[in-house]
């Protein structure tokens, strides 16, 4: 059970929590209950995983200490958060519509990459031009998530494991990005597919569009 109070504070030498709340700062408390209630935690379990006390946590959570940055951080990560969640700010709603012509094209080593998806979403969707005779030797790509591939114009070369495949126009590809795979253009004029690759990695140079020279990443 949570402690509605756990005691006056020890005054502004508090060993965990530092000052009392100033009044400047946005509070935090509603936050950190509703948060801590959500993820099915108890006060000690919580204060456990962040490495304080439960008194100390109880503290934040009725108003009565405002957490330091390094203490945000660890509660965001304890509770699977974000600091600005933590703070009660609103992150404003991404734009679900890509127009076509809003975004210029991105070349490399002769890919050539158009966004088709928005920012900041656990997937990434790219229009890409392939070009004939440029993917002979690259490194084969293995990495978590799934990959979904539409061919557009041309035809595709896929290598999947120790199987190759040949798409044609309206033929489609959906994999795990753990089985080995490659891709290439399979005649002169390139391919032009549309490309969807979960984001289950840091860093997206590493999508499986090319070898060992870095990609555009969006």
């Amino acid at each position: 059970m949570d402690p509605a109070s756990d005691g006056p504070p020890t005054g502004p030498g508090d060993r965990e929590g530092g000052p009392a709340v100033p009044d400047d700062l946005p509070a935090v408390a509603p936050q950190l209950r509703e948060l801590r209630r959500r993820t099915g935690l108890t006060l000690e379990a919580a204060a456990a995983r962040a490495r304080m006390s439960p008194a100390h946590l109880s503290r934040l959570e009725t108003g009565r200490r405002q957490p330091s940055l390094p203490m945000l951080l660890g509660l965001a990560r304890t509770y699977g958060a974000t600091v600005s969640e933590l703070l009660g700010e609103s992150a404003a709603a991404p734009d679900p519509i890509v127009r076509g012509g809003g975004t210029g094209a991105r070349e490399a080593d002769g890919w050539t990459y158009w966004q088709a998806g928005g920012s900041g979403r656990g997937m990434q969707a790219l229009r890409v031009h392939v070009p004939y005779g440029r993917s002979q030797g690259e490194l084969v790509r293995v990495h978590p998530g799934e990959e979904w591939l539409h061919v557009l114009k041309g035809r595709l070369r896929l290598h999947l494991g120790e199987a190759e495949h040949l798409l044609e126009e309206g033929d489609s590809a959906h994999f795990d990005s753990l089985t080995p795979h490659r891709i290439a253009a399979a005649r002169p004029g390139g391919t032009e597919l549309l490309f969807v690759h979960t984001l289950l990695q840091s860093a997206l140079g590493g999508l499986c569009l090319g070898g060992d020279r870095p990609r555009p990443t969006f």
